[in-house]
């Protein structure tokens, strides 16, 4: 079996055990799968590509077929423990809705993304003049699927407009946690956010 990725890593920590989880673009389901075997979760995901959703089904892993921005109306407020936006919110037209969204049916919310502002995304621009090629952004300009373009310090600023509350936040390297200068050596982020209520 391969490596777990860092990013499933720490969000198989941040989950409590035998909690309800949301997985929003979630893809083949690996990280779903990872979730029922070491935290016993109860997990449920929606995905829109239909080979992803076979690859969900063979898993044994609970899909819809839906688009996460009309996806989450028929889901009372605060239904899940967690819900989870993993390397999925670039690729959202309507990132603010989904996040409001993803707060209101879910307790916490786990955000993953690729850092934009990465030190070799910077250089390649700067040097080169063309869009940067990394690990966490392995696309060319006309094959991305991402539709927002955000660092780590985009997304902090994000929080503070919104009032969103940060409960953590891990910032991460190739194999190994990024300790300093997160904004300019993290390839990818994972932030815990909750908006507190009165």
């Amino acid at each position: 079996m391969p490596e777990t990725q860092l990013d499933y890593k720490i969000i198989c920590r941040i989950i409590a055990a035998e909690s309800k989880v949301l997985d929003l673009g979630c893809g083949g389901g690996d990280l779903l799968r990872l979730l029922v075997r070491e935290k016993k979760s109860r997990v449920q995901g929606i995905e829109l590509n239909e080979k992803a959703i076979y690859k969900c089904v063979e898993k044994g892993v609970n899909v819809f077929h839906g688009d996460m921005e009309t996806g989450l109306k028929g889901y009372p407020d605060k239904f899940f423990d967690y819900v989870i936006l993993n390397q999925s919110m670039q690729e959202t037209k309507n990132v603010d809705f989904v996040i409001e969204e993803s707060l209101r049916v879910g307790k916490k919310v786990i955000v993953g993304f690729p850092n934009f502002a990465f030190f070799q995304a910077r250089l390649r621009f700067f040097f080169k003049g063309k869009v940067p090629i990394t690990p966490s952004l392995p696309y060319r300009w006309y094959d991305t699927p991402n539709l927002h373009f955000l660092s780590i310090t985009d997304f902090m600023d994000f929080c503070r407009e919104k009032k969103i509350t940060v409960l953590e936040k891990h910032y991460l390297g190739r194999h190994k946690p990024v300790g300093i200068m997160p904004n300019f050596f993290a390839l990818n982020a994972v932030f815990l956010i909750t908006r507190e209520t009165a």
